[in-house]
């Protein structure tokens, strides 16, 4: 993997690249980074395709152009970074593979650009918030699993985070994946992306914005007002299910109605959030699926 930088209207987005043929963007989620897909890349990248792998905002070397911006973690303004990089590096169309934050980005993308996207792969079905239901309480079970994003509402929870930021993440990587057992020795690898002077900022707002209680950066309001409709998901798609995921809440069948296009779902039995580190060649099989 090669590491370059490419700069869009708000960011310079680092990103790492390797392979060369019909483009392939992998898209990790928080509190991970671009190590969760060292093997799927290099397995990706073996079969003939070029594969990049950007640090979202707040993450990495990726850094804002402009001071006075607005540390906006929304789901719209993640996404859009996704369209920036793709047109700053000239890319047309190309499979988009994520999971989390990643995923969220791939998704909206597809559902509002799909011209742009050839293929997608989601972990978790039709990843996107709806703000309109923020309010709605979920099955206890699942809520108890939100904590952090609860945490995160509070003063206390910024100043936890910033203080704790390696301790806390590693702790959400061993309880997202509790069958996996490598996740403390693999936390180290993508911890220093923490490190990222907006990391805080993005983050709060991130979990502050999806529960309205924090407002959005206007330029991507469009965007939202686009996403708010729930448009349907129409480029040919693979939803991955975590068997063993240890946040959220229910499987991707409920999510179903959203994909238009052709559709598969494939579970992944004992695999816990972390999909694309947990389970490299499951998740690079069904990109090359979509490759073809």
């Amino acid at each position: 993997m090669t590491l370059a930088s490419v700069t869009t209207p708000v960011l310079d987005i680092a990103y790492e690249s390797s392979g060369e043929g019909s483009p392939v963007i992998l898209l990790h989620g928080f509190p991970y980074d671009v190590r969760a897909y060292d093997e799927v890349a290099r397995i990706v990248a073996a079969a003939g395709h070029r594969v990049l792998v950007p640090y979202l905002r707040g993450f990495g070397p990726t850094r804002f152009l402009d001071a006075a911006t607005m540390r906006s973690g929304q789901q719209a303004a993640i996404a859009q970074d996704l369209v920036d990089f793709m047109d700053a590096l000239g890319i047309d169309q190309a499979v988009l593979a994520g999971y989390d934050w990643g995923g969220r980005a791939a998704c909206i993308t597809a559902a509002t650009q799909p011209g742009r996207v050839r293929g997608l792969v989601t972990v978790d079905g039709y990843n996107v918030q709806n703000l309109a239901y923020a309010d709605e309480p979920v099955d206890p079970e699942w809520e108890r699993t939100y904590w952090y994003q609860y945490y995160f509402h509070s003063e206390r929870g910024r100043r936890g985070l910033e203080a704790n930021r390696e301790r806390l993440c590693e702790l959400l990587w061993r309880t997202w994946s509790p069958t996996w057992q490598e996740a403390a020795k693999e936390f180290p690898a993508s911890a220093p992306s923490l490190h990222n002077p907006d990391f805080v900022d993005v983050v709060i707002h991130s979990y502050r914005h999806r529960f309205n209680l924090a407002d959005g950066d206007p330029r991507y309001q469009p965007l939202e007002d686009l996403i708010a409709q729930e448009p349907p998901i129409t480029v040919p798609a693979i939803v991955l299910e975590s068997g063993a995921d240890g946040v959220g809440g229910p499987g991707p069948e409920g999510d179903r109605e959203y994909f238009t296009g052709p559709y598969e779902h494939r579970l992944l039995e004992n695999i816990g959030h972390n999909v694309p580190q947990e389970a490299p060649q499951a998740f690079a099989d069904a990109v090359l699926t979509l490759c073809t």
